[in-house]
């Protein structure tokens, strides 16, 4: 099986605080694999440590196969990434937002393209800031694909989305891992996401990894995702 992700022992702690425990896991090439878990569950730290934002405190990370700590930069040019509240030029249109962020990697792409995927084809010049919390967060995803990484990492990709929103991006989702072979990690509290989008989903609480399975085993072994999650990560 080819890894795209490999994860061992990863551990992060702040102070005497353990934020992320033990976290082993392996992500194949082309697949959407899940992180589901309650808020505070540690799913944005690991999501840091796996794109050079922060170091572990124990344990190691290899994205393609390279260090993330000690290839950080190589490994950085080949993800995209969309964690936490995205920040914007807020004077600038969706496109030289796009424009710039490429500059900034040293890449070209096409920026109409990526917006048009992600459904923000008719905002001109219109600067961010008048943009609502919807079309802030399409923006966020156009930024993350726009130079079409092979490793695509989103935290919550869909808050302030609308349910069309919600399913057009996880459409997009399915068609970026399916037909262009994009690797994606994603996470969510919200489990329909999570059960629609993925095909194997890992579960964690108070930062360990408590099991693995893929969509199908779980409605077929555990009665669905939404009454295995309640007995896994309880009520």
């Amino acid at each position: 099986m080819d890894l795209v992700v490999s994860t061992k022992g990863l551990c992060k702690s702040y102070g005497k605080e353990h934020v992320v425990r033990d976290c082993s896991i392996g992500i194949s090439a082309g697949s959407i694999y899940g992180l589901l878990g309650p808020n505070g569950a540690g799913k944005t730290t690991i999501f840091k440590m796996l794109s050079g934002l922060i170091s572990p405190t124990e344990g190691h990370a290899d994205i393609f196969k390279r260090n993330v700590v000690k290839a950080r930069t190589e490994v950085q040019a080949k993800i995209g990434t969309m964690i936490d509240v995205p920040v914007f030029y807020e004077k600038l249109s969706a496109a030289d937002n796009l424009t710039l962020h490429l500059a900034y990697m040293n890449k070209t792409a096409d920026v109409h393209h990526a917006l048009k995927l992600v459904g923000l084809t008719d905002t001109g010049k219109r600067p961010v800031s008048k943009f609502s919390l919807g079309m802030r967060q399409r923006l966020a995803i156009a930024r993350a694909i726009v130079h079409k990484p092979k490793l695509l990492i989103l935290d919550e990709p869909t808050n302030g989305l609308d349910p069309a929103g919600i399913r057009q991006m996880r459409e997009l989702f399915v068609h970026l891992a399916k037909a262009e072979g994009m690797t994606i990690l994603i996470s969510s509290h919200i489990l329909a996401e999570i059960q629609h989008t993925c095909d194997t989903i890992c579960m964690i609480n108070k930062g360990q990894i408590l099991c693995e399975h893929t969509v199908d085993e779980i409605e077929k072994q555990h009665g669905g995702l939404e009454a295995y999650y309640m007995k896994v990560i309880g009520g």
